[in-house]
């Protein structure tokens, strides 16, 4: 317990120290530069509590929404298809090929085809940050699986174990840190999207605040809408750090032994 706590504090003060020397380092930028177009940390937080309980946290809100929604899709979706496939070599055989010639493909370039299809509200955003995050979680999760000795699983059999209970205690377990280091990764591709698909004809989320100010040459308010979007997207990296905490107990006693 004692180790967990300590484990946290030091955690915190990673991340308290990293904040601080990125403020410092804007700061500095701001006092070299001495341009309206980059303001300093002290006038873009100002702006962030003042818009915070109007329209920045309504936008916040909506951006936050589109990236959970995307996330829990994409992983209902890609890791039990990924374990199956990476379990099953009849049905690896027949979708791998499709998987391996989609994979590659930038998934944005289909942004206009979604607006066209789905319109501009959030189904659009969800249905592209799915696409492309659960394409990781699928190939993450299959390559996992392909990596588990069979003699784990062959010892699983010869202990009377069945096909699902395979699944359950070998499969799932043994992939879950593969897994959730790929969503770990997913999270900047997904924000980035986000962003991208956020900033192109449409009126709602962080992105169309971030370019509206931009716009209208408030650069205070621009970068109140950035740091929300960093805040957004280091309040998702915790979620899956604490989530590899919780699933994969294991793990850390390994390491730490």
């Amino acid at each position: 317990m004692k180790q967990g706590q300590d484990n946290v504090r030091k955690q915190f003060l990673g991340y308290l120290g990293a904040g601080l020397f990125l403020l410092a380092l804007w700061q500095y930028g701001a006092w070299a530069l001495k341009t309206p177009l980059l303001p300093t940390p002290g006038a873009a937080i100002r702006a962030t509590l003042r818009l915070l309980h109007g329209d920045l946290g309504a936008h916040l809100w909506i951006s936050t929404y589109r990236v959970l929604a995307s996330t829990l899709i994409s992983l209902c979706l890609g890791l039990p298809l990924g374990l199956v496939m990476g379990f099953e070599k009849k049905i690896d055989r027949f979708l791998a090929p499709l998987i391996y010639l989609l994979y590659p493909i930038p998934k944005i370039v289909f942004l206009p085809l979604i607006l066209l299809l789905l319109g501009l509200g959030d189904q659009s955003k969800i249905f592209l940050i799915t696409l492309i995050v659960f394409f990781q979680i699928l190939v993450t999760t299959r390559d996992a699986v392909r990596k588990i000795p069979s003699e784990t699983i062959s010892s699983l059999r010869s202990l009377g174990g069945n096909r699902g209970q395979i699944y359950r205690y070998v499969l799932l377990p043994a992939s879950l840190p593969d897994v959730l280091t790929s969503l770990r990764l997913s999270m900047g591709t997904a924000i980035a999207v986000l962003f991208f698909a956020e900033s192109f004809a449409t009126t709602k989320g962080l992105g169309y605040f971030i370019m509206d100010a931009w716009s209208r040459a408030a650069p205070d308010e621009m970068f109140a809408g950035i740091i929300m979007m960093a805040i957004l997207g280091v309040g998702l990296f915790i979620i899956v750090d604490l989530l590899e905490t919780l699933l994969c107990r294991w793990q850390h006693v390994n390491n730490h032994n």
